[in-house]
């Protein structure tokens, strides 16, 4: 069975995980660095060093055959990688593709949305006749964290709509990227908020990828084993919310 490390600041890596069993059965590794959230509020150096210090130790630890970035904003800050690393990056491909008004949306971290990094990655989609809005989503990635999106859906509601009814609409945005491996956990309020726009998940790619790469069909379930940075209890909590039973372990970047 191939062991999959999938790693990000916190819930994030669920949304990826969750994709990525729908596709395939496999043995997971799930590390949220919850000492480090929120990534999207720091600087590109630091996140760099994050990038490399995480891809190294967990690599070295668990000793998986891939480990997934599941952070659009850390895989932005990757120049190059080993073939066993997957990255998880904003589809502006599709989006091309999809976007009739010809204006499309990235909801990405605030330190991206803020840094020329995400700018070079647009450079290679010739989007040159597109409008592109980029838009700060990190108070939006802090619902998810703080785990408003299940108990307190009406907050996030009229959160989603002070941030983004205006830049939306204005723009003729007729599809947004969710460049944040948290968002897909919005989703539903994303569409009945905007049920004329398009969200992308980018999960879906990656793990169809996975699953063309990796997949066993002799394997007959999926396992998971659950690690943090940050407070164990606290991250139980938020893991019951969901439904998620698994005992968490402590795991300190080495």
């Amino acid at each position: 069975m191939v062991r999959i490390v999938v790693f990000d600041s916190g819930l994030g890596s669920l949304s990826v995980i969750k994709s990525i069993q729908k596709q395939m059965k496999c043995n997971i590794i799930y590390f949220a660095d919850s000492k480090h959230f929120p990534y999207g509020k720091k600087s590109i150096n630091e996140l760099r060093k994050i990038t490399s210090k995480s891809i190294s130790s967990l690599q070295t630890y668990f000793m998986p055959e891939v480990i997934v970035v599941a952070s659009n904003t850390l895989s932005l800050t990757l120049n190059s990688h080993s073939k066993n690393i997957h990255t998880v990056l904003p589809p502006l491909n599709e989006a091309k593709k999809l976007s009739k008004s010809k204006s499309i949306a990235i909801l990405a971290t605030e330190s991206i949305v803020k840094s020329k990094l995400l700018d070079n990655y647009i450079k290679n989609f010739q989007l040159n006749n597109f409008k592109i809005i980029k838009i700060n989503a990190s108070p939006l990635i802090e619902l998810v964290e703080d785990g408003n999106f299940y108990s307190n859906p009406n907050y996030c509601k009229n959160k989603i709509k002070k941030i983004l009814s205006t830049i939306l609409l204005e723009n003729n945005v007729d599809v947004a990227t969710m460049s944040s491996t948290h968002l897909p956990f919005l989703l539903k309020f994303f569409k009945q908020i905007f049920p004329q726009i398009i969200f992308l998940d980018p999960n879906e790619a990656l793990s169809k990828k996975l699953k063309k790469e990796y997949d066993n069909k002799n394997i007959k379930r999926n396992t998971m084993k659950i690690f943090t940075s940050g407070d164990i209890e606290s991250l139980q909590i938020k893991l019951s919310q969901l439904k998620i039973k698994t005992r968490v372990f402590k795991y300190t970047l080495s």
